[in-house]
């Protein structure tokens, strides 16, 4: 087994090796003067079962691109098994055809990472789960529930706690935390007016005098959830978190959070965290890598990964 990094990600990664206690595979993964992409593998790799981990955040295309590169050197060099470890995977979010003459990209950036030699992929919280169904080939997606759910116990242990969904399609992610920590769940209707900007419109369940945590996958721009956290707290809420699990934050997205009503948002290390990030108040972040490390691990050696989540 040998894992290799990217330079997306690489603090996931060094934490990833030291929890196999396996030593990252020396590679030279570099630029050339007009920006194409360069990768050498500087240890042999011939029938190994390699790992790749490359989250493909921002900048999305030149993170693909490296991951993409990488996966054909390791082909070409002979590896047994590639196995394309995303603790983030970019493109997510246009998984349909929003109108006529629009793309699906999550399709493309699937079949991509599938020519280009990957065997199998192992990603973390797919924003849609049929995303799953655009690979042919195995696909594990893991869940940041225990990671969260833990985190959550040792917090708010014994606070009258309500887990709330941002829109209508986090239901199931939500409603599967609240089942773990034994909380009612709340759902907010909001209505998007035009890309990039929300609306909360009305909140469905009873949240005064209630701890609310915010339960999402993905934060992009904030707007959504620091308006739900105002919609909360106008709504006689004792306190609000969130808890998501790839933190985007684009743009203004961190002085949003810092001027919200939110006391914390709480998200993974699937991205790596910016300066900005670092130095705001009230975000925090939680590693995944333990969690990815020992599905690795299991994949290598054949046992399942579902076992995980029981």
């Amino acid at each position: 087994m040998k894992v290799l990094s990217c330079n997306s990600n690489r603090p996931i990664a060094e934490a990833i090796s030291k929890y196999l206690n396996i030593p990252l595979t020396s590679a030279s993964i570099r630029r050339f003067s007009d920006m194409e992409v360069f990768v050498e593998i500087n240890e042999n790799v011939r029938g190994e079962d390699v790992f790749v981990i490359q989250s493909t955040s921002f900048p999305a295309n030149d993170n693909l691109m490296e991951l993409l590169v990488t996966l054909d050197a390791l082909r070409r060099g002979s590896a047994r098994r590639i196995t394309a470890v995303l603790p983030y995977f970019g493109y997510a979010r246009q998984d349909r055809k929003s109108g006529p003459r629009t793309p699906i990209s999550a399709k493309l950036v699937a079949n991509l990472i599938t020519e280009a030699g990957a065997d199998r992929v192992l990603t973390l919280d797919l924003h849609a789960g049929q995303i799953q169904g655009f690979f042919d080939i195995p696909l594990d997606n893991l869940y940041a529930e225990p990671v969260f759910s833990k985190e959550i116990n040792n917090r708010y242990n014994g606070d009258d706690l309500m887990v709330v969904s941002p829109d209508v399609g986090g239901v199931f992610r939500a409603r599967s935390i609240a089942k773990i920590i034994d909380a009612d769940l709340a759902i907010i209707d909001k209505r998007r007016e035009r890309a990039g900007e929300s609306e909360v419109m009305n909140i469905i369940g009873e949240v005064k005098d209630r701890r609310c945590l915010l339960v999402d996958d993905i934060i992009d721009s904030a707007g959504t959830l620091c308006n739900a956290a105002t919609a909360l707290m106008d709504a006689g809420a004792s306190a609000v978190s969130a808890f998501v699990t790839h933190g985007v934050l684009s743009g203004g997205a961190v002085a949003r959070v810092t001027a919200s009503p939110m006391e914390t948002l709480v998200t993974t290390d699937s991205i790596l965290a910016t300066d900005a990030v670092h130095g705001a108040h009230n975000i925090d972040q939680l590693s995944v890598a333990p969690l990815i490390a020992e599905a690795m691990h299991r994949i290598a050696d054949e046992r399942s990964v579902s076992s995980l989540f029981d």
